[in-house]
């Protein structure tokens, strides 16, 4: 049985969608169960994605009307199996909230921190949601696809 089917099989009610993007496995999952799936595919003997390579963000605001703006994907590796798995969740602009998986790896608190600074997406459980790239006083999320690309906003005090 391949590797996206038996995740949906384990979860059918958590899968929205399976896919193939190349020859890359696609698991498209509510936002609500992120946490708890990326738990089990790190510690179920069948599956054993030990390692989170990266997590990042999209923003879909100028794409076909779409029931959400963005989408978080996590890109998992598994070492002891020799597969790759990208899980995507998908987060509406008005709720951009998704569980943190730090927990599950800790390679994620700087990830998240990421996302977080440059989309707005908050890592709920996270354990220091703060800014990571830009300074603490910037104003907005620059990866945002409505952030205005002109604006300038003036260093507020000096980089020690």
């Amino acid at each position: 049985m391949q590797l996206v089917s038996k995740v949906k099989e384990k979860f059918p009610n958590l899968v929205l969608e399976t896919l193939q993007q190349q020859s890359d496995d696609v698991i498209v999952v509510k936002k609500e169960g992120i946490r708890n799936i990326c738990s089990t595919l790190k510690t179920d003997p069948e599956f054993r994605f030990e390692m989170l390579m990266d997590l990042s963000a999209v923003d879909y605001l100028f794409w076909e009307e779409k029931e959400f703006r963005f989408e978080v994907i996590y890109n998992l590796f598994s070492l002891s199996k020799n597969r790759r798995l990208f899980v995507k969740t998908r987060v509406p602009e008005s709720d951009a909230v998704v569980d943190s998986v730090v927990s599950v790896w800790p390679a994620a608190n700087w990830l998240e921190r990421e996302v977080w600074d440059m989309f707005g997406i908050q890592f709920k459980g996270h354990p220091n949601l703060k800014r990571i790239l830009m300074y603490e006083e910037f104003k907005g999320h620059p990866l945002r696809k409505d952030y205005p690309y002109t604006k300038r906003q003036p260093l507020v005090g000096p980089v020690n």
